[in-house]
């Protein structure tokens, strides 16, 4: 299992870096495993990089990375990271499936980081595993792959699959397991050098909390923006809002006038086509099936919605190729801002 003692040092890892991963995880994973040994004064682990056909990969930033080469060259080790980022719904090469089916079949310890879980759960990697993945690709993960356990946990470790929600989440992933291998006192040793103020655990939080993301502290208007946000596909009115949180219509209105300059229904939807816009991004779904996804029943009406707000419609949003499958003037949507 990931995590435990290996049979001999130093502990081979094999990064896959996919084009335009994220560098900041990536970077986050790697400097963990050095200060472990630079710290340790052993050579814990050992870690080179290849890409899908050997040759240099640029980062999300564009800062480009040599590769000691190609998958087969990444054979003999016994853990393997895909590391990936915002566009992995673009990358379209199998040969890297095949590949890690391959290994699984070894007994590799295969894992992620960022978005490479989504190429885990297209090689069939991850059934009956828990995984996470990064919060903005969560709802298009969730679409394309209904059957797999995925979390909002910070990282998880599931006997030999493991992933990571990305960004600084990398750091807490490794030293959680540095920690597990090598004892608390090594790891807390690395997050000072980090400057890392604690160790988070799985079930620290990916985002920042709503009370500092929208610099309100008022219970129950977070209350009932927690409803909203769990309540993307099926939104509720204002009266089921009103209710689940003690609150009347006009004070509910009132809040969020004095508090976020705007009314429930509109902040509502913008949560929904905020959404929208990372499916219509991330999936193939069609326009219809993203606005069903996010609450709406008619597809002419999501489209104007969506231009109102964002200035341009589903279909511009996805470029030359977008999907207009379904876009019929039908039933209005009962929630308009």
């Amino acid at each position: 299992m990931f995590g435990n003692l290996p049979r001999e040092l130093p502990q081979k890892i094999a990064f896959i870096l996919i084009p335009r991963f994220t560098l900041i995880a990536f970077s986050s994973a790697v400097e963990a495993l050095r200060l472990a040994n630079r710290l340790s004064g052993k050579q814990l682990y050992d870690w080179q990089l290849f890409s899908v056909d050997g040759e240099k990969v640029r980062s999300s930033c564009g800062i480009e990375f040599d590769t000691q080469g190609g998958l087969s060259a990444a054979a003999g080790f016994n853990t393997v990271i895909v590391c990936s980022g915002s566009e992995v719904q673009n990358f379209t090469d199998k040969s890297i499936i095949s590949w890690l089916r391959r290994m699984d079949r070894s007994g590799t310890d295969i894992g992620s980081i960022c978005t490479g879980t989504h190429i885990l759960a297209r090689a069939g990697l991850l059934v009956g595993y828990r995984c996470t993945i990064h919060w903005e690709n969560l709802a298009s993960f969730c679409e394309e792959f209904p059957e797999i356990d995925v979390t909002t946990e910070l990282f998880e470790i599931d006997r030999n699959r493991f992933s990571c929600a990305g960004g600084t989440a990398a750091i807490d992933m490794m030293l959680n397991v540095i920690g597990h291998q090598y004892g608390h006192e090594l790891a807390a040793q690395l997050a000072d050098q980090f400057m890392h103020e604690r160790i988070r655990d799985r079930h620290d939080h990916q985002k920042v909390s709503l009370p500092a993301r929208l610099g309100v502290r008022h219970p129950k208007l977070l209350s009932a923006i927690e409803l909203m946000e769990s309540n993307l596909e099926e939104p509720l009115t204002r009266v089921d809002l009103s209710r689940d949180t003690g609150l009347s219509t006009r004070q509910l209105e009132r809040l969020f006038r004095k508090y976020l300059n705007r009314s429930p229904a509109r902040y509502y939807l913008e949560l929904r086509l905020n959404k929208a816009r990372l499916l219509l991004l991330q999936t193939n779904m069609s326009v219809i099936d993203v606005a069903l996804a996010c609450g709406f029943v008619s597809a002419s009406h999501f489209s104007k919605c969506y231009r109102d707000y964002f200035g341009r419609t589903p279909r511009n949003e996805r470029g030359p190729s977008g999907d207009l499958r379904g876009e019929t003037d039908d039933a209005a949507l009962a929630l308009s801002s």
